[in-house]
């Protein structure tokens, strides 16, 4: 077997890649910069050695030749430090992995046992063939007339019977394998995306929702598929193996021994090429999550490519995500090829030599032609079910390497539990604490986001967070709505730590609008319904007196469809405004006694600012509200103002009180660049 192994880091790949396309005065420098759109302090805080070629000198080969002989020691060097993050090294596959991958097909094992009782008869019927052609042909040459007419009769009835019963039972492994295969898939299909979903939101940080999307639907499909219609064909090839060995031993044993003298080496190969296949499919779906994360985001994010005219640019960055797949195909398909060939060739071997033996036996009369001939389509019969287990094996393999992604997500605890924990007996008045608070977002430990932060929020008053962008606003709502947790302090309702209570109902209480809602593609009636606790409880009645608040009736009767009109992926059919007015709808359903407003009006034009600012200042009223100010006329319509710098407040009052001090908040007014 030829196993080519070629390991270098991901961002050298890129280089060497580019190498190829350089042209002759090797503009080295631009190409890598393109390759990946890091920041230069990104590209030097790695742990890389970088050239800097000057693109300018022709006709010096001795200098390019130098660079290209420096570059290959040193990937040569990368490849030990890099290879344990790529390459998963080869061992066999454990008892644990089967009986983890098998314990999936639990709740479907009475179908699965039906199968194979169907499958073992069968089975049973295929095998008899040969024996019962022996016996025909036995009959021919050593019967005459009526009597051999008789017994051809008396066979060929009973393997009518015969047959019939094996089609039959075929029928019923068939059917009863897919339908279990159905809904294991179904059942794992579920069980994952539970599992994605009750992640906090920091994991989501740092995955893609194209990886997950391949996890939640390639993986998934590789699995179901080997639990069922893979097992059975292998339980099939099994039973045939074992089956066609014992009748071969039972004609002849001599001749047995010398067919099956290939066997052990096949074997050989077999483990070999399990071994490879299960590195090369773990790195084959890897490489299929990455292209469905391609196409995701661009397809998603359709208007912004062609706005900026990168339908071509997006084209050719999805063919080489698709190229670095059919790659991984060829060497799979190489390793495939080369074993298959192998053990087609062994097949041939045996019939070979038991056309050989046996023609010696039938000469020297130690076997009959009949027996000759059964023997013979046994050794093809094991021939074809040892090609059935190879593939069999070569599926298992990667089952187990897509099955081991599925359950990396199905094993990981989240950090924080969607429910658990206190539940006060009565609703939240509003008073919020922020202790001593430090935090990093999960996907950016070295960017201290908030540092020894203290803020108080009295229950029923509206405060304000200003500062300069990126200084930590939105992430007090975040904290607070327990998304995240502080690395140190702690943040408190009513005097409970939000870490003792039932995130559940801590988000029951609280209503958010971000300054970019997202809206599912569904009705404009399912949107706003979305944020109610029970939502078949709100009535017709109910829903238009909350549209009403939130300033969403007033178009919503105008549209053919009413409440009932479908708003596209992401509310794209829609205005800006008109979504914004949906999702404080949204926030306003269930009544929250805490509201979170992440300004959401700084995107807005004149016109639909007003609307949206008109239904804030309704839902405002008796709650207790935190709001990411940027506008001014928020900042002056609250009760109290905190001003935020570098991750921790600096200036706290009212506005006036702000203004006198002639400070950060002053220069925040001044510019307007909060």
């Amino acid at each position: 077997m030829f196993i080519c192994t070629f390991l270098i880091s991901k961002d050298n790949l890129n280089v060497v890649k580019h190498l190829r396309r350089v042209s002759v005065q090797l503009q080295i420098r631009n190409n890598i910069f393109r390759s990946r759109k890091f920041k230069m302090s990104e590209k030097v805080s790695q742990n890389k050695t970088y050239y800097s070629v000057d693109p300018q000198v022709k006709g010096n080969n001795e200098g390019k030749d130098k660079l290209l002989e420096t570059f290959r020691k040193n990937s040569n060097n990368t490849i030990k430090s890099e290879v344990s993050h790529h390459v998963v090294p080869g061992r066999r596959i454990s008892k644990s992995d089967l009986s983890r991958l098998f314990s999936l097909a639990k709740p479907e094992k009475w179908k699965l046992l039906g199968a194979i009782g169907f499958l073992i008869i069968s089975s049973t019927v295929t095998m008899a063939v040969p024996f019962s052609l022996g016996k025909i042909l036995d009959i021919i040459y050593t019967n005459k007339g009526e009597e051999a007419q008789a017994n051809l009769n008396r066979v060929c009835g009973i393997l009518f019977s015969v047959f019939l019963l094996g089609a039959v039972c075929n029928f019923g492994r068939v059917y009863y394998i897919s339908i279990a295969g159905y809904r294991m898939t179904q059942a794992l299909r579920t069980k994952v995306f539970n599992a994605i979903v009750k992640q906090e939101q920091g994991w989501f940080d740092r995955k893609s929702t194209g990886e997950l999307i391949n996890r939640l639907s390639a993986d998934t499909q590789v699995v179901g598929q080997v639990l069922s219609q893979n097992i059975s064909d292998g339980l099939r090839s099994t039973l045939m193996v074992f089956a066609g060995t014992s009748m071969m031993f039972y004609m002849s044993p001599k001749l047995a021994l010398v067919s099956l003298g290939i066997v052990p080496p096949v074997a050989g190969l077999a483990v070999l090429y399990g071994k490879y296949v299960r590195n090369i499919s773990r790195s084959l779906q890897d490489s299929l999550a990455d292209a469905t994360k391609v196409a995701e985001e661009r397809i998603s994010n359709m208007r912004t490519v062609k706005a900026f005219a990168q339908e071509r640019r997006e084209m050719e960055r999805y063919k080489h995500s698709v190229t670095d797949i059919l790659n991984l195909g060829y060497k799979e398909t190489k390793a495939r090829a080369i074993f298959y060939g192998m053990t087609g060739f062994s097949g041939q071997v045996i019939i070979v030599s038991v056309l050989y033996y046996g023609g010696v036996m039938v000469s020297s009369e130690e076997l009959s032609v009949g027996h000759l001939s059964s023997f013979l389509l046994y050794a093809a019969y094991i021939g074809i079910s040892i090609g059935g287990l190879s593939s069999f094996y070569s599926e298992l393999n990667k089952s187990i390497g897509a099955a081991s992604r599925i359950w990396e997500i199905i094993d990981r605890q989240p950090a924080i539990p969607i429910a658990g924990g206190v539940t006060p007996a009565v609703e939240p008045r509003g008073h919020i604490e922020y202790k001593n608070i430090k935090f990093n977002y999960p996907s950016r430990n070295d960017v201290e986001i908030l540092r020894n932060l203290e803020l108080h929020i009295e229950p029923g008053k509206m405060v304000a967070v200003v500062g300069p962008s990126g200084s930590g606003k939105s992430t007090l709502a975040a904290l607070l709505l327990r998304l995240y947790d502080p690395l140190e302090g702690a943040i408190y309702l009513d005097g409970h730590n939000v870490k003792d209570l039932d995130p559940v109902w801590l988000r029951e209480h609280i209503g958010t609008v971000s300054q970019e809602p997202v809206l599912f593609s569904s009705s404009i009636r399912d949107n706003i319904l979305y944020g109610a606790r029970n939502p078949d409880e709100i009535t017709e009645d109910e829903l238009i007196r909350v549209s009403k608040e939130a300033n969403v009736y007033e178009f919503v009767k105008q549209l053919p469809d009413g409440f009932d009109t479908i708003v596209g992926e992401r509310g794209i059919m829609l205005s800006g405004g008109q979504k914004q007015r949906i999702a404080i709808a949204r926030a306003l359903i269930k009544d929250p006694k805490i509201l979170l407003l992440d300004e959401a009006t700084s995107a807005l034009d004149a016109q639909s600012e007003r609307f949206v600012q008109e239904a804030l200042e309704k839902i405002m009223k008796g709650r207790t509200v935190l709001t990411i100010a940027h506008r001014l006329s928020t900042i002056q319509n609250a009760d109290y103002i905190a001003v935020l710098q570098n991750g921790a407040i600096i200036e706290q009052g009212s506005y006036q009180e702000l203004l006198e001090k002639n400070g950060v908040f002053s220069e925040l007014i001044k510019h307007q660049t909060f």
